[in-house]
């Protein structure tokens, strides 16, 4: 569901019961619990459309990424604390820093142009000076003129050029990074939810094989509850090295909260399997203690859904089967793996 479209389907006044439909209609696709807060969050969406709270949620799922618990956290906490200033304007000034560096190097660029326009004016005069020359002291020095003017704005360019190079490489490297963190969860380092949806698309136009899986640690709460989150998110990053270890060469991303997924390339669904299988005994075969006092720490185990991508299919269609197989494997005992594709109304282990 497109952010702008579902925000802006209504024409006019709606009724309570259409309204409420859409609502429950945009958690879902969202993949959102109906909780009070998110349900205040997409009224106060749909209620104002063009209000810069819709603004901004339209900024954050720009070609399809959905908003997060975390995102609707944030901007409710921004919209009310600063109700009259645009929630776009801090994303906006990073745009306007770096569209101003640009235009900086465009009149740069400008002016250097003119310059060697000048080269030339300058070049011809000087030739023609010497043609026309007999030895006097008046053309003598004319060519000197000309030609001292010239180095000196060859000088100047050359460290207009330098400068200008040590600039945009800066530039460069900044935009790299920004595009990077925009791109990895910050606790486990892996990838995130953008960079698995930008890598499917990716795959989905080179063709080829792909498989998803979705896999979620084992009562992770309880982990958090006994032994509090620094203990929990240590948990993550063992999991995310141990997926990251046992699946190399396909991309293992962090989702989101205890949730990773992973886009198997180039691979059927029996070796997508045999992989992931691996990578649910290691964790399975981890002991893990606590940090301060080497007490157990218990069994850490996850549970996986994988499902084959078809041709053609959408994302989020297979990630749904995906998830599906994974609530299987949760309900039928955890610490499995369950696999299943289109074609067959039943999973199999």
């Amino acid at each position: 569901m497109h952010i702008a479209r579902a925000v802006r389907s209504a024409t006019g006044k709606e009724d309570s019961g259409t309204l409420f439909g859409r609502i429950g209609a945009f958690l879902v696709d969202q993949r959102l619990d109906p909780t009070p807060t998110n349900y205040a969050f997409v009224h106060k969406l749909f209620t104002d459309p063009d209000g810069p709270l819709a603004r901004a949620v339209e900024m954050i799922t720009e070609g399809g990424v959905r908003i997060t618990p975390r995102d609707i956290l944030t901007l409710t906490a921004e919209s009310r604390a600063e109700p009259d200033t645009d929630l776009k304007s801090r994303a906006e000034g990073l745009v306007a820093r770096t569209q101003m560096q640009v235009e900086g190097f465009a009149d740069m660029v400008t002016a250097m142009r003119a310059e060697t326009a000048g080269f030339g004016r300058d070049i011809a005069a000087s030739a023609k000076a010497i043609s026309s020359a007999a030895d006097t002291p008046l053309a003598i020095s004319d060519v000197a003129r000309l030609t001292t003017a010239m180095l000196d704005r060859v000088r100047v360019a050359e460290e207009k050029l330098e400068t200008t190079r040590r600039e945009a490489d800066d530039l460069r490297l900044k935009l790299e990074e920004a595009r990077d963190n925009a791109r990895r969860d910050p606790l486990t380092q892996l990838p995130n939810r953008r960079a698995f949806e930008e890598a499917f698309s990716a795959q989905e136009a080179a063709g080829g094989k792909m498989c998803i899986a979705v896999c979620d640690i084992d009562h992770f709460k309880s982990v958090n509850d006994r032994f509090g989150h620094a203990v929990g998110d240590r948990v993550l990053r063992v999991i995310a090295d141990t997926l990251s270890e046992c699946c190399k060469g396909h991309l293992v991303t962090r989702y989101g909260g205890e949730e990773f997924a992973i886009l198997f390339t180039g691979v059927g669904l029996e070796k997508a399997r045999a992989v992931l299988e691996h990578a649910r005994g290691t964790v399975e075969a981890k002991r893990y203690k606590l940090r301060d006092n080497d007490a157990p720490l218990g069994e850490i185990t996850f549970s996986g859904g994988l499902t084959p991508v078809e041709p053609g299919e959408m994302h989020q269609t297979a990630f749904h089967r995906a998830d599906r197989l994974l609530y299987l494997a949760k309900n039928e005992g955890r610490n499995q793996v369950k696999i299943g594709s289109a074609q067959y109304s039943e999973f199999r282990r």
